[in-house]
């Protein structure tokens, strides 16, 4: 029996009031979207919505939606903890912990094995490029991580 196809999740981040044009047909092929934080006007996300996948959101700094401040997903056995601004301490069992905040995409492991990771920006990158990410989670909980360029 063939293997499962690893899900493949859409993560983006700082949208800030802005979906860029093409990004709805780059996020068409998701099985879900994660946005970690500061869409700012819920509108902005309505062609996301439009694309009928399922989209997980948390509250940034500059949001007034009351989205969660953080959701805490298990996807092929992983905990995925995703907040806007990094926490000082990963949250208890979370292997993965997601932000967004700085603008600058990031991939880094700490001293427990727990890795942090960055999308980067859509709108107003620090790093001078435009990011989003795709996160990959197989059945057997093998993750890839991937940043592309807009």
């Amino acid at each position: 029996m063939p293997a499962a196809a690893p899900l493949r999740i859409a993560v983006i981040a700082d949208t800030h009031d802005h979906c860029p044009e093409d990004l709805p047909a780059l996020l068409a092929g998701a099985d879900e979207i994660w946005h970690l934080g500061d869409v700012c006007e819920p509108a902005t996300l309505v062609e996301l919505e439009a694309l009928g996948i399922p989209l997980r959101v948390v509250r940034g700094n500059n949001d007034e939606h009351p989205w969660p401040l953080t959701l805490r997903l298990v996807r092929g056995g992983r905990v995925f903890h995703l907040e806007h601004i990094a926490p000082r301490r990963p949250c208890a069992g979370a292997a993965f912990v997601l932000s967004g905040h700085t603008h600058v995409p990031s991939d880094r492991a700490d001293a427990d094995g727990v890795r942090w990771l960055n999308p980067g920006c859509i709108v107003r990158p620090r790093a001078r490029v435009r990011t989003f990410a795709w996160l990959t989670v197989g059945a057997d909980g093998e993750v890839g991580w991937e940043w592309i360029e807009l």
